[in-house]
């Protein structure tokens, strides 16, 4: 029996929660021992954990705004850095980021530094004197630290652009893994994900996304890393593969030259069904260029330190010194899923294409691979596809192709693992993906609902019609994002770093130069946010159809453009035009006071 106060009691809490979902594991290991089928385990793993999300969101409902907004602001710094973690380890980070190196490369790796070191930017310009500012949302800041309802607007729109960009992502992955668990198109997938990710956020708001966030986290990391050290020691690259990196990319770079790569022709990737790429060289560089690599990875960084569902994150915390030593634990979780994404991406291809071991398939007979179940499962989810190009009847390495988001959920059924541990990747998969969906669309909803509808239109309106705005908007927000999710317009990778991109390009330089500029004052800001957001927004149309670029800004990096733009247009306009007034530059002087009452206070 639990006694006294639900925070006082959160160790003991979710104790209990792990032991309970390690014996759930057991169970199933039980279960398939005694002929579960594949296709039931999978069902019970995402059933049973999508339940529990369900219950403590409804467990966490609320009607107060304090803790639908903030939960209350009383998140301790632990648990808030472990649902700060869920809450970023996103689909793509769980289920395309193993992928994505891969298939493309370690110069992918400019993510994991890009994304970790954004938390630098987060927790040295920006986190603490957000918290010390008081608000709910970041159009919060924004609308109150330069004034005007226009500069809230424009706060909103660019939110709403990342972070809409962004849960389309999310939602492809929870669809995907749904299409695969559950057995049923993609196109409805991603709508079973939807309902999913809306159980856990309509009654309790941020509170109840917290606390769901924190189980979550505790599933998609026993679910990442746990096959990560089985594999290794089965494969003998030792129980922590982490140190035999270096080692076994080196034996990837030999085997591909002992198979002879060759590039495949246009006809024959005609063949390959959409969305599928071929083996490629894991220990070659994507990015060509030390630019290339710099240029991903800033983008990154300054994307994190722009993207509004994690700045939502630090508000939680009691105070502006637990916001700084929150974000330090937000480091520590994320890294024990960002070191082991590297090495799952090796064991997996070392699966696949080593003859020394028994899973490896390259050299085997084409009707041999495909009598194979892993083979069989995924190629029905439009997910693995091998053909005799060459018409020797043998599996040549450039005649095998996979779906980036099939690496991390297929390689435990390839490595020869028990099918148990395939529907706990599924589960954290699902995890990872609701947890940061649960973010983005709360972001969203509540920066409509706060600061458009409750600022802009209804400053009047009650606190109980505030959250049914804010909850009928979860559910537009959602599905709208379900039904862009289902044309898969743009792969999960993809989407995620253009969310970064949008973010950092209307946000990055009016929430740091609203903390560290005094002299930076209302039209400079609406001249950062508009010119900023457009301008990035033009570039990557340009460029994807057809341009050029200039000075090595991709597709995946046109944010550096945007923030450039913005930056030059904010301080310029901000100079030409009057100084903000002196109650504003005192507030500012406060802010960045690391201690005393937040500026807002409870004035919502």
């Amino acid at each position: 029996m639990i006694k006294g106060n639900f925070i006082d009691n959160l160790p003991k809490v979710y104790g209990i929660y792990t032991g309970g979902f390690l014996g759930f594991i057991i169970i199933m290991s039980i279960a398939e021992q005694m002929g579960m089928t594949a296709k039931t385990i999978g069902i019970c793993f995402v059933a049973f954990t999508v339940a529990i999300y369900a219950i403590i969101g409804y467990l966490s409902r609320t009607a107060q705004a304090d803790a639908y907004y903030v939960a209350g602001r009383q998140v301790p710094t632990v648990f808030n850095g472990m649902a700060t973690a869920a809450d970023w380890m996103s689909g793509a980070s769980f289920v395309a980021m193993a992928g994505g190196i891969y298939f493309k490369g370690y110069g992918y790796m400019a993510l994991l530094v890009g994304w970790t070191g954004g938390y630098v930017l987060v927790a040295s310009l920006l986190a603490p004197y957000l918290r010390k500012f008081g608000c709910y949302t970041v159009p919060d800041f924004i609308g109150t630290r330069y004034g005007g309802n226009l500069t809230r607007f424009l706060a909103v729109v660019v939110l709403t652009v990342a972070s809409f960009t962004y849960v389309t992502a999310q939602i492809n992955a929870t669809g995907t893994i749904a299409s695969v668990a559950l057995d049923i198109p993609f196109q409805y997938a991603v709508y079973v994900g939807l309902v999913s990710i809306l159980l856990c956020s309509m009654l309790g708001g941020m509170r109840g996304v917290t606390w769901t966030q924190v189980a979550q986290y505790i599933v998609l990391i026993i679910a990442y890393l746990l096959p990560v050290f089985w594999i290794s020691n089965k494969m003998g690259a030792g129980f922590f593969p982490h140190f035999m990196l270096a080692d076994e990319v080196a034996r990837i770079g030999e085997l591909e030259q002992q198979f002879g790569f060759v590039a495949n022709s246009k006809e024959n990737l005609a063949m390959v069904p959409k969305g599928l790429a071929g083996i490629t060289k894991a220990h070659s560089a994507v990015n060509a260029t030390p630019w290339a690599f710099i240029s991903l990875a800033l983008a990154m960084m300054m994307g994190t330190a722009s993207l509004p569902h994690v700045m939502m994150r630090y508000f939680t915390t009691p105070s502006v010194k637990a916001a700084r030593k929150s974000v330090g634990w937000s480091l520590f979780f994320i890294f024990l899923l960002y070191s082991s994404a590297p090495m799952l991406a090796t064991l997996s291809k070392l699966s696949l294409i080593d003859p020394s071991l028994p899973t490896g398939i390259i050299g085997k007979s084409i009707t041999e691979v495909q009598a194979i179940d892993w083979y069989q499962n995924w190629n029905q989810a439009n997910l693995m596809f091998v053909s005799d190009f060459n018409g020797n009847g043998t599996l040549e390495l450039n005649e095998f192709f996979m779906g980036g988001k099939a690496v991390v959920l297929a390689t435990p059924e390839i490595a020869g693992l028990p099918y148990v541990i395939s529907g706990l990747v599924a589960a954290g998969g699902m995890a990872a993906a609701m947890s940061t969906a649960d973010g983005l669309i709360l972001a969203i909803a509540n920066a409509i609902s706060h600061d458009v509808y409750y600022k802009i239109i209804d400053p009047k309106a009650e606190t109980a019609k505030r959250l049914v705005v804010a909850r009928v908007l979860l559910v537009v927000i959602g599905f709208a994002g379900a039904t862009i999710a289902a044309m898969e317009i743009q792969g999960i990778l993809g989407s995620v770093i253009w969310a970064f991109d949008f973010a950092m390009s209307g946000l990055f330089f009016p929430l740091v130069l609203g903390v560290w500029w005094k002299r930076a004052n209302r039209e400079g800001a609406i001249a950062g946010m508009a010119l900023g957001l457009l301008s990035g927004m033009g570039y990557l149309i340009w460029v994807r159809n057809g341009g050029s670029g200039f000075l090595g800004i991709t597709q995946l990096t046109f944010g550096i453009f945007g923030s450039a733009v913005s930056l030059v247009a904010m301080v310029v306009v901000s100079l030409i035009t009057s100084e903000p007034s002196a109650a504003t530059q005192r507030m500012v002087d406060e802010v960045r006071v690391p201690s005393g009452k937040s500026i807002l206070g409870k004035q919502h």
